[in-house]
């Protein structure tokens, strides 16, 4: 054989198994998506019907039900995160263990349907890079490309979380491989298009229902200012994380550990049920309705948010900050809006504000500007006409971020 027939025997069985790996984690990401909309859905309706005390005690049973599982079930290991996808792809000797598919798939579903503060989208991630990995022992690939098969895993689970095929690539790319290739490029494209098949026949509707109508250049340097402030509530969280979990790592008595990050997250949704779950109800209701909540509220959820979410992943819950950075973002550019017109006699529009604070803050925590960029547009029916800002924005807000620390969640190693 010629070496290019060599090459394009590789590239076929390179695009065979994406394909097949990109259905296995497109029906990972769909049917979680799905169970955990429905049954978070149901309890939190039936909890607000009842005692607001409720809201305490939820986010214990999840958690508590998470360690013993890891416990009896998944023997005592452990999840971290986007971290395991890193230290599999640098160290090639080290595999994503199979059983890490089942568990933070339930993890991740038990954690937000009972109110932890975060989101399903980091237990997507690595359960479909571990999709990709599983099929890499398999050797249905050459073995040069492990991180083409994790990353095409990735941009499938992604790309059905948000309904958008170019999310789960950019994310894939940005995030996990964080470089491009011609076959990254191969893997990742047809691992999408399989999310987009699926996609068509189960068709994801826009996260927040208000249309984007139209923008001033006027408000240019309004946006900009609160790009500046993403970047620096991205650090705060990302602070706030690290030092929560290192303090809760630092609890040897398991009972204590639990309970005490699970009862500080329920007593603040009690307070604040807006900080139930991935708080993404929350968004349509502000937006609805702005003037309806006062702007200390707003605030107070700004910092509360990254809060709650840090306490729930130190007592165990499963989870990161992609959705805490959405949500928080959202408030941050509302609540930007909300001041600025109250005392500064402007007429900023409420939900691009709230578009460019996602993005923004989004963009610095995962230190992905294209990829926030492109989720945010299909946050909304037709978010692109934010393009210039939102690209501005998550720009700027990663700079902002790496200005004052180096690293991110994902990114940070702790010192010996």
């Amino acid at each position: 054989m010629t070496r290019q027939s060599v090459k394009a025997h590789h590239y076929f069985r390179l695009l065979v198994s994406s394909v097949f790996i990109g259905i296995i984690s497109s029906i990972l990401g769909l049917t979680l998506k799905t169970i955990t909309e429905i049954v978070q859905e149901h309890i939190f309706s039936t909890a607000q019907k009842g005692s607001p005390l409720v809201f305490i005690i939820l986010p214990t049973i999840g958690i508590t039900a998470i360690y013993f599982l890891r416990k009896y079930l998944f023997k005592n290991r452990k999840n971290k995160g986007i971290t395991e996808i890193y230290k599999t792809v640098d160290q090639r000797k080290d595999h994503l263990p199979f059983f890490k598919i089942p568990s933070h798939y339930v993890n991740g579903f038990l954690t937000v349907i009972f109110g932890g503060s975060t989101g399903i989208e980091v237990s997507t991630v690595v359960a479909t890079a571990t999709v990709g990995n599983a099929v890499y022992e398999k050797q249905m690939a050459a073995k040069l490309y492990k991180l083409e098969l994790i990353c095409a895993g990735v941009a499938a689970g992604v790309a059905v979380l948000f309904g958008n095929p170019l999310v789960g690539v950019l994310f894939a790319l940005e995030v996990i491989a964080r470089r491009i290739t011609r076959t990254l490029l191969l893997s990742c494209a047809g691992a999408a298009l399989v999310a987009w098949a699926f996609l068509h026949y189960f068709p994801s509707e826009p996260l927040i229902h208000f249309p984007v109508t139209h923008w001033n250049w006027a408000a240019l340097p309004f946006m900009l200012m609160l790009s500046i402030l993403g970047g620096t509530l991205s650090v705060y969280f990302t602070l706030l994380v690290i030092r929560i979990k290192d303090y809760f790592s630092g609890i040897n008595n398991n009972f204590m550990r639990v309970n005490l990050g699970a009862l500080s997250v329920g007593i603040l949704i009690c307070l604040f049920p807006f900080l139930y779950s991935d708080s993404y109800h929350s968004l349509n209701e502000l937006l609805a309705h702005p003037q309806g909540y006062s702007v200390l509220l707003i605030l107070a959820l700004i910092l509360l948010k990254p809060l709650a979410s840090s306490l729930t992943l130190g007592a165990g819950g499963d989870g990161g900050v992609f959705a805490p950075s959405i949500v928080a973002g959202a408030y941050l550019g509302l609540g930007f809006a909300m001041v600025c017109n109250s005392f500064f006699g402007t007429s900023l529009i409420y939900l691009n504000f709230a578009l460019i604070g996602i993005a923004a803050t989004l963009s610095a925590a995962i230190s992905a500007p294209f990829t926030a960029l492109v989720l945010t547009c299909t946050l909304v029916p037709n978010g692109f006409g934010l393009f210039f800002p939102l690209l501005a924005g998550s720009l700027m807000a990663k700079t902002t971020a790496q200005k004052m620390i180096p690293y991110n969640v994902y990114t940070y190693v702790p010192k010996a």
